[in-house]
């Protein structure tokens, strides 16, 4: 580390510590404690087991979160729906450590926004190693209930059923009609008191298994990279002509791939672990069938995945299709590549055109790598590998306390806030609170 590094390092400590000097809360004080490893490690990476609460809305998923976590992380309130998007927790059990995830409720009938809460409940099942399935023993099974006991089979995850609301002993007998959802015997707990759910836990921990089978995935071995894009913009194409084969089924066509295929690929003699996803077609709430399927598998795909590879058609103007689709792999927080396909096609007119879409419609990414190919042929494909690891490198990024806040006093001195109601908000100190992708916390004497 050199001397102005040493000196940037310095002044960091001191603004914080003058942090004593305000008042933070918990979450403040524990976003300080935060510290970053230099480098991410490479190679596995040992992430504990996955476990995903699902039932239908207001069944008691949040509330038996917040009773394993012991403080209040999950909003719960006596109304259907409060829970929209999945969201995870680490927990501990017995010295054990879990990834809890708690979902929205899951519905039969789900239109808009309940099914799009639906789809994520359904990518939390696909995502996890086992599944806590909540039912409210005092409504006994329901159809929708029904429907999530065939959506759980179909996943193939172990399943523990858990009664809900029983919250004392003379309430058990409640429990015995859901034998008939063929789950096995419910557990029957109080998540709003706290009863039956150390038993339910020790439960969990024997399903569960000692390290997270899909988390390993994620993390271990080549880096990942998901191919997305609507359909027959050439996603099949180009994992074929990376990897030699025809593994993926090439057709006119649009949408003939449904399932995402994994296939280690080696380009410019580095190893790559693609996933070819089906094309998304539209908005996941909106889709159907099939379509409804493929879009949930290429969200949970691209989950799994480190970086996301946004392949256009360049024949075809740039649509609101495909500035949703940059939008989705934006809001998952991989790193970001922007692929052109079928340049070799391009006249003048065509490309000067295409150069004005992007500078409209993608203004919003211009920061991403950008790499101009062609699938069929395989020209450009090995520029893939630099913009691949550039992209990386930004999400692996760790920038170090001091650099931050020399930044941060170099912008407000240059940019001082306007004056709000008499006082002048100022930033205080900075730190990077995550990486992959990476997350800043900004301490500030009032709203910036």
């Amino acid at each position: 580390m050199s001397d102005s590094d040493n000196l940037e390092e310095a002044k960091a400590g001191l603004l914080k510590d003058e942090l004593v000097d305000y008042e933070l809360d918990q979450d403040d004080i524990g976003l300080l404690d935060l510290e970053l490893a230099d480098s991410p490690e490479e190679g596995f990476h040992t992430a504990p087991p996955v476990l995903a609460i699902v039932g239908r809305p207001n069944v008691g998923k949040s509330a038996l979160v917040n009773r394993i976590l012991g403080r209040r992380e999950a909003v719960v309130e006596d109304k259907p729906g409060v829970t929209r998007d999945r969201v995870s927790y680490k927990a501990e059990w017995n010295g054990k450590p879990i990834t809890l995830v708690d979902t929205g409720g899951w519905e039969i009938d789900a239109k808009g926004i309940d099914l799009a809460v639906a789809a994520q409940a359904e990518v939390a099942v696909e995502l996890s190693d086992g599944v806590l399935f909540i039912v409210d023993a005092m409504v006994g099974p329901t159809a929708s209930d029904e429907r999530v006991v065939q959506m759980l089979r179909a996943s193939g995850k172990p399943v523990i059923l858990v009664a809900n609301k029983i919250d004392d002993l003379h309430l058990e007998p409640e429990a015995a009609s859901l034998w008939s959802l063929g789950l096995g015997e419910p557990f029957p707990v109080s998540a709003l008191h706290g009863r039956g759910v150390a038993d339910l836990l020790d439960a969990a921990l024997k399903m569960l298994p000692e390290k997270s089978e899909v988390a390993e995935e994620e993390y271990s071995g080549p880096r990942r990279v998901a191919l997305i894009g609507r359909p027959n913009v050439g996603k099949s194409s180009l994992l074929n002509k990376a990897t030699g084969t025809n593994r993926a089924v090439v057709n006119e066509l649009a949408g003939t791939t449904r399932d995402p295929i994994d296939e280690q690929v080696e380009i410019a003699g580095k190893t790559w672990r693609f996933v070819d996803t089906a094309g998304i077609r539209k908005k996941l709430h909106k889709a159907q069938g099939a379509d409804f399927y493929a879009a949930l598998r290429t969200a949970a795909a691209l989950e799994r995945s480190e970086v996301a590879v946004v392949l256009f058609d360049v024949t075809q103007p740039i649509s609101e299709a495909d500035v949703r689709i940059v939008q989705l792999g934006l809001e998952s927080g991989r790193a970001l590549v922007l692929a052109f396909n079928k340049w070799d096609s391009l006249d003048d007119e065509r490309r000067m055109y295409l150069e004005k879409e992007i500078e409209s419609d993608l203004a919003h990414v211009d920061w991403a790598p950008r790499v101009n190919l062609s699938a069929l042929t395989g020209r450009h494909l090995e520029k893939l590998v630099p913009a691949l690891e550039v992209a990386l490198e930004s999400w692996d990024k760790r920038v170090p306390t001091g650099k931050f806040n020399a930044f941060l006093q170099e912008i407000q001195a240059s940019n001082p806030h306007p004056i709000r109601g008499g006082k002048q908000p100022r930033i205080l100190f900075g730190t990077q609170a995550a990486a992959r992708p990476p997350k800043f916390v900004v301490f500030s004497t009032g709203f910036l």
